[in-house]
């Protein structure tokens, strides 16, 4: 497996966007595929937030998580967020997820950023409790119920 930051590639922003708008539609991203592209062309600015982490094998996407600002508008004094973490079905299983995550985390680590935080739909924290999130509080947010967790990201 290697990774990458997304570049303006089209391929590849129009198979993240199509994982995306399939996994979780129009609860964040309206009703529309365009949206979700035109979002995910903020992510390729060289050298600054947002970004996304992608792992390939051989010359597929097999996964991709995101490093990003304020996720939830519940929570604005909570700025910098794992996101978007998600693996092709196929590869489910194998570590792609741990790896990506352990690799933003890396990058957060590089931009100076002591705390991250993510929200998941795994309301027992599932493997980010393995990996060492700590849960802060179950919410419900946009009418879904997630469990928001943080992890200290010492320099």
């Amino acid at each position: 497996m290697d990774l990458k930051l997304l570049t303006d590639d089209e391929e590849t922003i129009s198979i993240l966007a199509n994982w995306y708008f399939d996994e979780w539609g129009d609860s964040l991203f309206g009703d529309s595929l365009d949206k979700v592209k035109d979002k995910l062309n903020n992510y390729v600015k060289p050298n600054q937030l947002p970004l996304i982490v992608i792992a390939t094998e051989g010359n597929k996407i097999i996964g991709a998580s995101q490093l990003k600002f304020h996720e939830m508008d519940i929570y604005p004094e909570k700025e910098h967020w794992l996101g978007g973490v998600y693996v092709d079905r196929q590869y489910r299983g194998n570590g792609v997820a741990k790896t990506i995550i352990s690799e933003v985390i890396l990058l957060a680590k590089v931009f100076n950023i002591s705390k991250l935080y993510l929200q998941t739909e795994f309301l027992d924290g599932g493997l980010y409790s393995r990996l060492g999130w700590r849960p802060l509080e179950k919410v419900n947010y946009q009418g879904l119920d997630v469990l928001v967790m943080e992890r200290d990201n010492a320099i």
